[in-house]
Order: structure tokens, then sequence, then C-alpha cells
């Protein structure tokens, strides 16, 4: 590690990101959870060599923002130190993987999620870089809704499959056999034609009429999925929201010091094991019906070099006012990178304002075009009436 890699819009420890406010290094934690000594740890660095701010990604992976380029060899460093960086940065693409937070001991969730990190690394995949996988091996599915193409789950009668997302059912598999028919079913995604310049979904690629071999599909239906995950208590511990995703290093050290460990989810939530109470501090949200849990914004203008506006100045604004069931999506730009799917409300900012999208997503059709953020704010009800 000579200089610094800044290449890719999908960042890492070893491959980072340029934004508006320094360098932006994404932390990949192995199995999805932070022991309390790492998570302190984090928290120091994001104050030594950052702006103190840490990104809490749908990916449940945390980003220290604005590093500097003389801190950056550093940290990489002092995070090596950590067991959280990988040996090269395509070993660290290759990791993607979501793991649902309501893991017992006893659900071979964390047996799982550890082969299969070994078997990407020393696996020869050429993968797109937001391709990923879902370990969710509890009684009831937790990411049904969380961006994962290959999914390990349960079905009604407790067996493990392995679902291709975008497919309604899957195949029975068994422990033994989980990671190599995983393997063997990413294989099939990129030699059927899935992946294209480094970028391809498997849900996008089945919709388009690709068909599953006859040795990778199934007819097990899933388990169902747990209501929608909320702050509060679990017998796993407490969850608890992070405002826009984005915590204050001063925040996470709370949360360490509540817990055993953290264990990170694709819903802008942390869940502190064996917490009994719940940790009050600026920016975590802790309340259920908490009108902030309803919005979700990218980082904006000015810490994102491509955003048009302050998306979260916005959202906190318009947050508190907007009916209970309606859910508000504001992007600096089109690219939506904090959610891709489909939101009541999407605002898309642009050179003229924001573009005003209902039941759909940043690239879609607006309803409205380059209305100012005062006018929105001044009456929100143009959100969802008019033209």
């Amino acid at each position: 590690m000579s200089a610094v890699a800044i290449k890719g819009w999908c960042p890492g420890a070893l491959r980072p990101m340029r934004s508006g406010d320094g360098l932006l290094v994404r932390i990949r934690p192995h199995g999805g959870r932070l022991d309390v000594g790492q998570a302190a740890r984090i928290a120091e660095l994001a104050h030594c060599y950052g702006n103190g701010l840490i990104d809490l990604t749908s990916r449940a992976n945390l980003q220290i923002r604005g590093v500097s380029d003389d801190g950056y060899l550093p940290l990489v460093y002092e995070l090596s130190q950590l067991n959280l960086v990988d040996d090269d940065p395509e070993s660290e693409a290759q990791r993607n993987i979501l793991v649902t937070p309501f893991w017992r001991t006893d659900d071979e969730t964390n047996a799982l999620a550890a082969e299969l990190e070994q078997a990407l690394v020393a696996s020869s995949l050429d993968l797109p870089g937001k391709f990923g996988f879902a370990i969710d091996c509890g009684t009831q599915r937790a990411l049904g809704d969380a961006s994962a193409d290959i999914r390990i789950e349960r079905d009604e009668s407790g067996q493990l499959i392995l679902r291709a997302d975008g497919a309604e059912r899957g195949r029975v598999v068994t422990h033994a056999d989980a990671i190599n028919a995983a393997l063997g079913l990413s294989a099939w995604f990129v030699q059927s034609g899935g992946a294209c310049a480094g970028r391809g979904r498997m849900a996008a690629h089945l919709a388009a009429g690709a068909r599953l071999p006859d040795a990778l599909r199934g007819d097990a239906r899933p388990v169902r999925a747990m209501p929608t995950p909320a702050p509060g208590f679990y017998p796993q511990g407490a969850l608890v929201g992070v405002a826009f995703g984005q915590l204050t290093h001063t925040a996470l050290v709370a949360l360490a010091g509540s817990a055993s460990g953290l264990r990170l989810t694709p819903w802008r939530m942390i869940l502190a094991e064996g917490a009994h109470e719940l940790p009050r501090c600026g920016g975590l949200v802790t309340r259920a019906d908490h009108p902030l849990l309803r919005v979700v914004a990218c980082s904006g203008a000015p810490a994102c070099r491509e955003a048009h506006a302050d998306t979260r100045a916005l959202a906190a604004a318009l947050a508190p006012r907007l009916p209970t069931d309606v859910q508000l999506h504001v992007s600096g730009c089109a690219k939506g990178c904090a959610r891709a799917g489909v939101a009541s409300i999407t605002l898309v900012a642009t050179r003229d304002g924001f573009d005003v999208v209902r039941d759909g997503a940043t690239r879609d059709v607006p309803a409205l075009r380059g209305v100012s953020g005062a006018t929105i704010v001044a009456n929100p009800t143009v959100l969802m009436e008019g033209p």
C-alpha cells in the first residue's frame, strides 16, 4: 500500500472513494458484527483520521468519512490491527455478505457466513461490485427486502434453502453443501451473461429471461418474512436507529459501552447485543414511531461532490410534516445511492431544483420538475397533489 487507490464507485478500506469531505473508507465487519473493542477503536480512529462521522450503509457496512490523504495509510494500518482489512482489494470486493442481526448461536448463521467469506476469497469468481449474498437462517426471514443476489434461508419446514434473488422458491441444501451450491449459482450467473462491465444483478437477470438450470432450481418456499424491524428490544438485545445512517464517533462509543457486541443491519440500525436499556445519544433513534425512520437521504452537498443540494436538512424538515404512511427519499442526484428501490415520494435534486417522483425511484419519470426546496417546506402537500 504505497498510494491511495481512488477508483470505482463502491468504496472499501483498500479502495477508498473521494467525496466532498475527503476520502470515504468502508469497513466490512466479518459476520456483520463488531466486538466492543473494535467498535470503540473505530470511533477513536474516525475522530483521529477522519471528521468524526461514520456512515452505516444499506449493506450493513461502516464508512469513516473525511479521511485525509496523509491519514489514509495510518488509518488502514490501524484497521488491519483490528482484523478489519482484507489481504487485497479483490478479496475485499468479493466479500459482500449480509447477515441477519437476529441470529442465535445454534442456528448455523455464523458458521455459514464465515465459510462463505473464506470460499469467496479463495474463488476465482469475477462478480460485479454490487453483487451480494444474504445469510438469513432464522425462523423468520429478516433480510427479504435487503439488497442481495443469492440467499441462504430456511423453508417452511425449517430446512436450509438456497434461493436466487428474483426466484419465488429455492433449492433445499444441507449445511455441508450450501456454500458450494452458492458458488455454483454465482458461477452460473457470470457464465450465463448476468455480469457486464462490472455490473449486473440476479433479479434483473432472471427478469430478462435467464432460466436457472435444473440443478440450481428448487420448489421449496422460503419461510415467511418478519415485519419490518423497528427500534426496541429483541431477544438478542436492543435495536437502535441511526438518523440518516450517520453516527458521530461519540455515539458509536456510547453504543459500544452499552453492549457486549454490535450487530450491523441494512436498515441503518444497530443491534446492541445484550443491552437492557436503549442507549441515548445524539443521532440515535429509539422510538419505533419516530418520523426520521420514514425518511431516507444520502449525504448530499457539500459532503458529496455529485449532489446538487443539502438533502438531509430538507429531509429533516419534512419528516414530521408528512403523513405517517408516506416514505420519503431525498437524493442529491439521480444515482439514488441511499435507496435503490421505490418510495412513496422521491425527491431528486437537480441544478434547477427538485424533481418529484411519486411511488417510484430516482430514475423514474417525475410528476413535477424543478420545485425549490423552500416551496416544498412551505407547502409539503405539493409532493402528493397536483399533476
